[in-house]
């Protein structure tokens, strides 16, 4: 694991900071059984997907190199679903404080910067260690959903 705060999970948590400001600067009405839901549907999205990889005991540290090519279980339908999770997570945190108006420009500035710094070169990490597999795996299966 590389010594840096350039994690997905800090972007997460400055996007929320983002959002919970917005809901503050914005008070509008919320929608807290909406968000709820979205956001435990995220973490549980992200577990699902952290057990698949630990089972096929391949990193997920987003920064460090894959032993193995995960495809069943959550990976099915999306490659990046502890990703999805956050932006479930996001999205799900607008709604609930209020800061449904910023949503769209949260979670696709998050989703943005998710692809260009972490899955972008997550993807060229798997295409050189598995190159028939990756491409399979990615022409059957979306890169978010």
């Amino acid at each position: 694991m590389r010594l840096t705060a350039d994690y997905p999970p800090v972007w997460l948590a400055g996007s929320l900071g983002l959002a919970w400001m917005a809901g503050r600067i914005l008070p509008l009405s919320s929608w807290p059984v909406t968000g709820t839901i979205l956001c435990i549907a995220g973490f549980a999205m992200m577990a699902w997907a952290a057990i698949f990889m630990l089972r096929h005991r391949t990193t997920v540290d987003p920064h460090g190199n894959p032993t193995a090519l995960v495809t069943t279980g959550p990976f099915h339908w999306s490659r990046n679903p502890i990703y999805l999770g956050d932006a479930l997570i996001l999205t799900g945190a607008c709604l609930w404080f209020g800061a449904w108006p910023v949503t769209p420009f949260l979670v696709l500035g998050f989703v943005y910067i998710i692809t260009t710094r972490f899955i972008r070169p997550e993807e060229t990490r798997l295409e050189t260690a598995f190159p028939a597999q990756f491409a399979a795996f990615s022409t059957r299966t979306r890169r978010w959903i």
